[in-house]
């Protein structure tokens, strides 16, 4: 018999009190059941994101999470390694990275997840390939990162099972911005998956979660902290997001670009980034020896690629939907496009239809918008700078009333800034 209740956890945490462990292992536990009500643990998240959480706690919490279910035990006979980006607009570096990875030596369990609002989900954008199938068993997945060395599927239904429980209350209670509860939210099911090493991509800017470098930093310290304390080689990259990643936004779309790269095209932004965490990736696989550029050049990645795409029933080269309806977004003046900001070129693609309001909601994979014109680049009068993509016209005066403000041309040569801003490797390993 339990000698915890949930009142008593909530005021200590209302109260500014540390939450001991098995206080923490408690209500994670008895939420899990249902034992703790929806409206108690709402009170909870609460407290804890106006209170904070320190490491320990934070921690602690994770690995609450993580017991909540089951543990793949992958026996890969590589190198494991997998990475996370906390989301953005245009960000489709799962697609070219994991093969490429592969194609150097590591295996990449890359467990994803479906978009919600205007940052679009990995496994939505796979699935505008025909036939591909995002849910796999845990022996398909095992047998695919043998045979393959990548795998980008859906998470099973029993890895951390309060995390999703959770997940989906914050949303409803306005308690998703907690550092502490993103940090084990996202630490949980990456330490649940079995991989041995993890390398985070921290976006910051309008069109990321994190809005600014402060709290992207202390995001990143929190999951490379966790990482350590859980035995995970870990490291995080902090990105730029306040520019649209490569020129295409939506679901076919960027596949089409990820496809491109991987044939060594591609938008220079979306080649350096994918390299970049390529490099991250194989030094924490112990295999720094491996230059993922020259990899990238031989054609390798891609054929992993296609070996990846089939092996979940997809045909790589069957042709990708497409839209009904394009329309064009024109320069209002001559001069240099200064700003094309990504949390309305994101918006502009969930209202087209490339992402959802609601988890049940279905995603239109044709939609989104394809950047013709980056900042930095001069642009004349007329000129198209977006193409937007849609099943119909009716959705396109929704998409140019998100752009309003969003789109800048003047006389200043202002380019884009710097897109990898800081590395955070684990003091410990």
């Amino acid at each position: 018999m339990n000698h915890f209740s949930a009142i008593d956890v909530i005021r200590a945490k209302r109260d500014r009190a540390t939450l001991t462990g098995e206080q923490i292992d408690w209500v994670v536990d008895a939420y899990t059941r249902g034992e703790v009500a929806d409206e108690q643990m709402s009170a909870l998240a609460m407290a804890i994101l106006l209170n904070g959480m320190d490491s320990a706690e934070t921690a602690r919490w994770t690995r609450a999470m993580v017991d909540s279910g089951e543990r793949l035990s992958l026996r890969a006979d590589r190198p494991t390694v997998d990475k996370h980006s906390t989301g953005g607009v245009g960000d489709k570096i799962t697609l070219p990275l994991a093969p490429l990875v592969a194609a150097c030596g590591a295996a990449v369990p890359q467990l994803s997840g479906r978009g919600l609002g205007h940052t679009g989900g990995t496994l939505d954008k796979l699935e505008s390939i025909p036939g591909w199938r995002a849910r796999l068993s845990v022996e398909e997945i095992r047998a695919q990162l043998d045979s393959v060395g990548a795998v980008v599927c859906a998470a099973t239904d029993g890895l951390a099972p309060a995390d999703r429980k959770l997940y989906a209350l914050r949303d409803v209670t306005g308690t998703v911005e907690s550092v502490p509860l993103i940090a084990s939210s996202i630490m949980s099911k990456k330490i649940a998956e079995g991989a041995r090493a993890l390398v985070l991509d921290v976006k910051v800017g309008s069109g990321a979660f994190m809005k600014n470098l402060d709290t992207a930093t202390e995001l990143a310290h929190s999951l490379v902290g966790i990482g350590v304390e859980h035995g995970l080689r870990t490291s995080a990259v902090l990105t730029d997001m306040s520019v649209p990643l490569g020129r295409a936004v939506g679901n076919a779309v960027e596949v089409a670009e990820s496809v491109e790269v991987l044939r060594g095209g591609g938008p220079s932004d979306v080649v350096e980034l994918t390299l970049s965490l390529a490099v991250e990736m194989l030094s924490l696989a112990g295999l720094s020896e491996v230059d993922p550029a020259r990899v990238l050049a031989s054609g390798e990645a891609y054929e992993t690629w296609c070996r990846m795409i089939r092996a979940q029933g997809g045909d790589p080269d069957a042709p990708l939907p497409t839209a009904d309806h394009v329309d064009m977004v024109l320069a209002p003046e001559d001069g240099t496009l200064t700003r094309l900001d990504a949390y309305a070129v994101g918006m502009a693609a969930w209202r087209l239809g490339a992402g959802r309001a609601r988890k049940e909601d279905p995603v239109r994979h044709a939609a989104g918008v394809i950047c013709l014109a980056k900042p930095g680049e001069r642009v004349v009068k007329g000129q198209p700078l977006l193409e937007l993509h849609a099943e119909s016209p009716d959705v396109v005066p929704g998409a140019l009333a998100a752009l309003r403000g969003g789109i800048t041309v003047s006389d200043s040569d202002t380019g884009r800034g710097a897109l990898v801003l800081d590395v955070i490797h684990a003091t410990t390993p």
